[in-house]
């Protein structure tokens, strides 16, 4: 037994000299600074080139629009879209896009400055939760460049303004919720603060911005066997806060529609969309674990290594803060993950509000390596639970880091096989991209392996920036030849009169509304399309190539083809078979096109 333990004692001293050792060229104070500068070289892409891209189809068509036609009706209670009636989300996204059209005039840009206000707001909150959360004065910092740098989380914030704003809402209320813990002093105001959050969110996407909360607060308690605080957490009051900001709105949709509408949501988009499929899916109960390790890159590839830590330090001293305040982030991401698993429909942007949990947890985690020496952050009191178990610190951040870099790697070889030159689809930066990624991932490799935990560390988050910028700057612009709405409505507004009639069949492009700003007949089952064809009106009608072809021997009318644009429904499948993106047509029947 002394042997043993002697044994361990020596290597445990090793482990933690080797660990002191990677970072003794960089002093605490020069990551700080280096990180500060990542930072704001991960943050600035989020504000470059908003306009340049054209509007995706088809979330982000809503959160334009709708808003836009709310100001030109002069009605800001009915939301409407393509000017028919749209209540499946609450209200409060339009009110903001609609708030900032009317101070900044009607554009894409200033939609999208909306998406990256509640990107940044994101930022600051998971900044503030690894503070409370943590001891070591570098969490704070690599948690939100872990955010800010994920490649997914930029992507969102420049395209799906609703999912991105319930998800600031709810990350409010997890932060309000971890501050309350940690400054009991001042938990009545926090607590305040949180019921605030719940309100906007069920006022931008419904009743889940409140139900997961009290699900996630309430295993909390009970894992700590503290139902009796229930008491403290001033309920009544939060249920009148909360609808105090929600039902307003509710209430003058009820006295304008009675229930229909209110129904309709409830039941339809909530409690529908959980138990039964919408849509076309096959997806399985384990979905989303790809999901959550894909879309939370960097940091989600140490959720491992931070479940491990979390047990370890839970065994010794469960009732630490910081211990019960990770307790309190797994469980958010445990019972979203397991919450929409269990749904019948499922899409990835489900799981997106656990972004800031998994940020905040693995920035934790890699600071604690990266600072073992190092003095805890001011303001704040080192616990006996904070340092990793010295028998694993090195091998798990050595291995984490490993499989990180190899990660980017692999990332890197997929997009240049198949985004190449010589492949069916082709887009600018991709190559740089994908260099800057596999290059990267190896540095990262080797870097880790050689026990350079701070330069390999700097390395990832440097190369999942320097990737999001290609994406900004190249990527997406480039991207524009597989849009194919404004150049189409560019042939339409030469060519179509008032009176005339623009329609889809079998496409989803509805930001053609916007470019349009004109009411499109969409939905149409083929016969309804075939006799519209025929009604003696002038239509112009977008439709796949590929279900031209097999209908328009059944028209019944003479049709011409009048434009024609490759489009970005790319599958993965296609592009490993090497089949060319697919194809939509402008036609008329009116011929010879005027």
């Amino acid at each position: 037994m002394s042997t043993s333990h002697g044994t361990t004692e020596t290597r445990s001293s090793d482990l933690e000299d080797n660990l002191r050792a990677s970072v003794s060229s960089w002093p605490v104070d020069r990551l700080q600074s280096l990180f500060i500068a990542l930072l704001a070289a991960a943050v600035i892409p989020f504000f470059v080139n908003l306009d340049d891209a054209s509007i995706w189809d088809a979330n982000e068509a809503y959160y334009v629009e709708t808003p836009r036609e709310m100001i030109e009706r002069g009605d800001w209670i009915n939301p409407s879209f393509n000017y028919e009636p749209r209540f499946n989300k609450p209200v409060l996204s339009y009110w903001i896009v609609g708030g900032l059209y009317q101070l900044f005039g009607v554009s894409l840009a200033v939609e999208r400055a909306a998406i990256a206000g509640a990107a940044v707001i994101m930022l600051i909150a998971v900044w503030l939760m690894a503070r409370a959360s943590s001891a070591h004065l570098l969490a704070p910092l690599l948690a939100t460049l872990g955010l800010a740098a994920g490649p997914r989380f930029f992507m969102f914030s420049r395209r799906i303004f609703v999912d991105m704003a319930v998800t600031a809402m709810m990350t409010l209320t997890l932060l309000f919720f971890v501050l309350a813990e940690r400054y009991p002093a001042r938990r009545r105001l926090f607590l305040l603060l949180m019921y605030v959050s719940v309100g906007l969110g069920v006022l931008t996407k419904g009743p889940v911005a409140a139900v997961i909360p009290m699900l996630v607060f309430t295993a909390y308690l009970g894992v700590h066997r503290e139902f009796g605080r229930l008491r403290e957490m001033m309920i009544p009051a939060g249920i009148l806060i909360a609808l105090a900001i929600a039902a307003p709105w509710y209430i003058a949709l009820y006295m304008q529609h009675g229930w229909t509408h209110i129904t309709a949501f409830f039941i339809g988009e909530n409690v529908g969309r959980f138990t039964e499929t919408i849509g076309v899916q096959a997806r399985g109960p384990d979905f989303y674990i790809p999901v959550l390790f894909s879309d939370m890159l960097p940091w989600s590839l140490c959720l491992p290594a931070v479940v491990m830590t979390w047990w370890a330090d839970r065994r010794r001293n469960r009732d630490a803060v910081s211990v019960r305040i990770r307790t309190l982030l797994l469980l958010w991401i445990a019972i979203i993950v397991v919450l929409f698993s269990l749904s019948q429909t499922k899409q990835d942007l489900y799981i997106f509000p656990i972004v800031a949990a998994v940020a905040a947890l693995g920035g934790d985690w890699v600071a604690r390596a990266l600072s073992s020496g190092y003095p805890a952050a001011a303001g704040h009191h080192r616990e006996r639970e904070v340092r990793l178990p010295p028998d694993n610190t090195e091998a798990w951040f050595k291995w984490t880091l490993t499989v990180v870099g190899l990660v980017m790697t692999l990332l890197g070889v997929g997009m240049l096989y198949l985004f190449s030159e010589d492949r069916t689809v082709y887009i600018d930066g991709t190559r740089a991209a994908a260099m800057i990624t596999i290059v990267g991932g190896l540095v990262v490799a080797v870097l880790s392996w050689r026990g350079r935990y701070a330069v390999s560390v700097s390395a990832v988050l440097l190369v999942f920036i320097a990737f999001n910028w290609v994406l900004a700057v190249r990527a997406l612009p480039d991207f524009e030849r597989y849009k194919p709405v404004v150049p189409l409505s560019r042939i339409i507004e030469q060519r179509a009169g008032p009176d005339d009639v623009v329609a889809h069949f079998d496409v989803a492009l509805p930001s053609m509304v916007y470019y349009l700003r004109r009411h499109i007949a969409g939905g149409l089952d083929e016969g309804t399309f075939t006799r519209l064809l025929g009604s003696g009106r002038r239509v112009f009608a977008v439709l796949p190539a590929d279900r031209y072809e097999a209908l328009k021997a059944t028209f019944g009318v003479e049709t011409c083809v009048i434009g024609r644009h490759l489009t970005s429904d790319i599958r993965l499948r296609s592009l490993l078979e090497q089949q060319p993106p697919p194809e939509v047509l402008l036609i008329t029947n009116r011929c010879p096109a005027p």
